[in-house]
């Protein structure tokens, strides 16, 4: 209990840093006049250093285990939180930014680790879904409070004192976490780190699940972690309470999503029709904000908290990934996955911010900018969507 309760502290702040640049942003725009090209590149550096840390992360959970793992890499989040906090140019940003990545990168991956090592497989569904939507209250953190805070304080100590709080649940991370026993083959033998990459890349069921894997979390991340705050501010004039409350809601709708989907798993008893479900409502929610740009402010804040609840497949997919991986390349396929589903969040949001840059220099109105991302958003996710319906429900088993 204890673990799991520092994993979940561990990852309340993870979710906050990839959350909190919809609040921000307009203070960075007017006191450092970055736009939004540059916006996207930060919280693209921040997925960018994710996605990347996945593989060395992915060899030391199953060598190491996730206590000096996940302890280790989260000074990276102090140190890029205090850089950003006192940052004064684009430069500096993007390098905290990259830092608070990396040291946000194991935070999932070694609670699923502990959950596929020491939890009966049937149970992994269930916690993964439970740390999802607990570490949700991040995503709460970085909406209606970090507002109120930026508003009293300023946006330079308010995450500054978000520092200090990585100081004390990485202080946790070293004292409280228990590591489980490693598999017999990852603690005895020595395999190369790019043969147990290839290993997982040619399992063939894992294929039709790559391309939902690439989109499913993106999109719903571009829009939370980046886009809803420009797109409030600019398409309905909400000032920065009001952004804060609607974030707040779609932030509240992603929790109990991601809560949900753990029971919603047992009781369909298929995580492949559970994802399917689930992106096809939130690639439904995002068309709809695409084709009706002229919603009222109650509408859209609607659409945005399906596409919050119905779009937090991630514990889910990952589930299904889950099964097709041998014990001893647990560690290595988790990460894996989780770099697919990391890198697409990275480089949507990166192109997304040029395409929102493009329709401004055009002379779009942002209604109508903002319309034609949301159609793009919805149309991918859906398209993955297609492809997903291919996949295999579990494992081939030959008779015996």
């Amino acid at each position: 209990m204890i673990t799991f309760a520092t994993l979940c502290a561990a990852y309340i702040l993870s979710q906050f840093y990839r959350s909190f640049l919809a609040i921000v942003a307009p203070d960075l725009t007017r006191e450092l006049g970055l736009g939004p090209a540059e916006l996207g590149a930060l919280s693209a550096a921040w997925f960018g250093a994710f996605a990347l840390a996945q593989f060395p992360i992915g060899w030391a959970l199953d060598r190491l285990g996730p206590r000096r793992t996940l302890g280790g890499a989260m000074l990276g989040a102090v140190a890029g939180a205090l850089l950003f906090a006192a940052a004064n140019g684009f430069s500096a940003m993007m390098a905290a930014m990259a830092l608070i990545g990396i040291g946000c990168a194991p935070v999932l991956m070694a609670s699923m680790f502990v959950f596929g090592r020491a939890y009966p497989p049937e149970r992994f569904a269930l916690l993964s879904s439970l740390v999802l939507g607990i570490g949700a209250l991040g995503v709460l953190a970085a909406a209606t409070p970090l507002a109120y805070a930026v508003e009293a304080f300023g946006w330079r100590a308010s995450i500054m004192a978000i520092g200090a709080l990585t100081v004390a649940a990485t202080l946790a991370v070293f004292l409280l976490i228990k590591d489980p026993p490693l598999a017999p083959r990852a603690a005895h033998i020595e395999a190369s780190a790019w043969r147990d990459l290839v290993s997982i890349m040619t399992l063939k069921a894992l294929w039709p699940l790559l391309p939902l894997t690439f989109v499913a979390y993106a999109v719903v991340a571009a829009e939370r972690s980046l886009w809803i705050g420009p797109y409030l501010l600019e398409v309905h004039a909400l000032d920065a309470i009001a952004r804060g409350n609607a974030i707040l809601a779609m932030s509240v709708a992603m929790s109990i999503g991601a809560i949900a989907y753990g029971p919603a798993e047992r009781l369909l008893r298929s995580a492949k029709l559970t994802v399917l479900i689930g992106s096809v409502v939130a690639g439904a929610a995002f068309v709809a904000l695409g084709v009706v740009p002229a919603l009222s402010t109650a509408a859209v804040v609607v659409l945005l908290s399906i596409i919050g609840s119905f779009g937090m497949t991630y514990g889910i997919l990952m589930t299904h990934a889950r099964a097709f991986f041998p014990e001893h390349l647990l560690g290595r396929g988790i990460t894996f996955m989780n770099f697919i589903f990391i890198a697409g969040a990275g480089l949507i949001q990166a192109v997304s911010g040029l395409f929102v840059k493009a329709s401004a220099a055009s002379g779009t109105p942002p209604v109508d900018g903002f319309a034609r991302l949301h159609l793009a958003f919805g149309v991918l996710l859906l398209a993955a969507t297609a492809i997903y319906v291919a996949a295999p429900t579990k494992p081939f088993r030959a008779p015996a």
